[in-house]
This record gives structure tokens, C-alpha cells and sequence, in this order.
């Protein structure tokens, strides 16, 4: 009997990123205009598009198997699944999402329990009013939808809980961070009776092992160059990898063959230097994956 493990991917600013991370990861997976269900060359995997905001609360149901959302709504749903690993999209950001408490310009508060009988607006309400039970601090949470920055100069808040990458529009607004109350990125979740299965969990487990090598393949690139044997020490001590280089004889010569791996933006800085030590025929070639 053939098995299927259903998959749902972010829809929204994670779609695109994650549809090319899993072609370069060996799955080619196409999305058609205003179908929720994009195909899947894998005969064992079903897709469906899911708001990462509804994702964790979609697989505790056993709806799907497993998905991938940011970690700030996986905690504000407070779902019980298991969370395989995290997603760092670099090519997205390189920095994690932070919730960050936020007041005025003119308040007085400078802690979380200075907000003591506030109102505080943010779209994480769960997670946020779980923040404040847990210190004991008595505050009325609502819900914003949209534009929350605006809420407190208006004075229509006392605070909000807010997500920041940068900080920029929050000093551009002149506000202030009281704290971080959480930093997320995104991450593989799964329902734990598919994780219990073990089919599913191989299948997960296979599915996450190649999607985080083509994440740690994300600005590297493969170098090899041909060098005079006599060179070949200097070369080393200036040439970056993961591990060692590999260096090979080449056939009835003193030359020999040298290949790394590197940041591609160190290329442009180690190219003249390598070519100053009398390499030739360098070759750059770009990577889908790193194991």
C-alpha cells in the first residue's frame, strides 16, 4: 500500500523562498495562481499552502503531517506538536524576527512590570498574555489589526508587543524597546502521531536532513584551480574551506589539481591573490547542497 506524507508549506513571504529550497534540495514543487494544493514530483508527498499564523494548529489537528512556520506563531497557537528543527532562510534574512515590547516616546516605563493595569495591542495575543500571567503582571491585551505602531501615539494603547527585524521603524516612529520577549525564526513542525509513524518520521527526518543542506549551501561555492607543486603550501595557508582543501597530483606533471569550498563573496578577495601564486584554469561552480 502506497504512504503519503502531507506537507504544508508557508503562504505569504515564505512561499517563494521555500518552493525554490526544496527544488535546490532535489523536490520540484509547482504552484499554480489561486490553487491552494501546488504539485509535487515526489509520489509519496501531497502539498497544500497554509498561513504560517494557522499552521501548527492545522497539523495539531492531523490535518497535515508537516509543515513549516515561524516559531512566534507555533508558540502563540501553543499547539502540541514537535518542532524537528529550525529554518534559517538566509536568503530571506539573516536575522531572526524579534517581538519586542514597545512604548511612547514620553513614557515613564522601563521594565515589563512597570505596565502594571496597562493595555497593550499586538497581534500575538496568546503568547503575549501568557508573557505577562507568568510574571504576575496584570495587564488587558487586545488585539491589533494592523498599523499597531500608530496605536500608541494615537493613545490608544499604553504599549505594544510588536515584531522587528531592524528596529528602524520603531525609532523612526521616535518609540522605545522596553524588552524582547521572543526572537523566531522558521521552523519544521510536526504533528505527533505522524512523527510516532515510522514512515512519516523517516520521511521527515530524510526531507528535513536535504532541505537544511541546501540551506548551508546558501552563498557558498565550489572553487578548483590547477597549481605549481611548489606553490601549493602558500596556496593552503590562504584559501579558506569547510574542512581542508583536496589536493590531487595531476597525471606526469608537477602541477596538481587544488579544490575548496568558500563563502562567494571571499572569491573576489582570494582570486588575484591565488593568481599572484601561479594558479591557473580556476573554476567557479555554485552548489545546491552541502551534507
Amino acid at each position: 500500500m502506497s504512504r503519503e506524507l502531507k506537507f504544508g508549506l508557508p503562504k505569504g513571504s515564505l512561499e517563494g523562498a521555500t518552493i525554490d529550497l526544496f527544488k535546490r534540495a532535489g523536490w520540484t514543487i509547482t504552484a499554480k495562481s489561486r490553487n491552494y494544493f501546488p504539485s509535487c514530483d515526489d509520489d509519496e508527498m501531497s502539498c497544500s499552502l497554509v498561513r504560517p499564523q494557522e499552521m501548527s494548529r492545522v497539523l495539531e489537528r492531523g490535518v497535515l503531517d508537516v509543515g513549516i512556520a515561524g516559531r512566534d506563531w507555533v508558540r502563540e497557537n501553543d499547539s502540541d506538536i514537535v518542532e524537528v528543527g529550525e529554518m534559517v532562510y538566509s536568503k530571506v534574512s539573516r536575522r531572526p524576527a524579534r517581538w519586542v515590547l514597545v512604548v511612547g516616546p514620553d513614557s515613564t516605563v522601563n521594565k515589563p512590570e512597570d505596565l502594571e493595569g496597562a493595555t497593550i495591542s499586538t497581534e500575538l495575543v496568546g503568547f503575549t498574555k501568557r508573557f505577562f500571567a507568568e510574571r504576575n503582571i496584570n495587564v488587558d491585551v487586545e488585539f491589533s489589526w494592523g498599523a499597531t505602531e500608530a496605536k500608541i501615539l494615537k493613545g490608544l494603547c499604553d504599549a505594544i508587543v510588536e515584531v522587528t527585524e531592524t528596529g528602524s521603524t520603531i525609532k523612526a516612529n521616535n518609540l522605545k524597546i522596553v524588552d524582547t520577549l521572543m526572537e523566531s525564526v522558521p521552523v519544521l513542525i510536526a504533528n505527533k502521531e505522524a512523527w510516532e509513524d515510522p514512515w512519516k518520521r523517516t520521511k521527515i527526518e530524510q526531507i528535513y536532513t536535504l532541505l537544511q543542506s541546501a540551506l548551508r549551501a546558501e552563498g557558498m561555492v565550489g572553487l578548483k584551480m590547477n597549481a605549481p607543486g611548489d606553490k601549493v603550501d602558500a596556496i593552503i595557508e590562504i584559501l579558506p574551506s569547510l574542512n581542508q582543501p583536496t589536493v590531487a597530483h595531476l597525471y606526469k606533471s608537477d602541477w596538481v589539481s587544488v579544490e575548496t569550498i568558500l563563502r562567494e563573496d571571499e572569491v573576489r578577495k582570494i582570486v588575484p591573490r591565488l593568481m599572484d601564486l601561479g594558479a591557473q584554469g580556476l573554476v567557479e561552480y555554485p552548489l545546491n547542497k552541502i551534507i
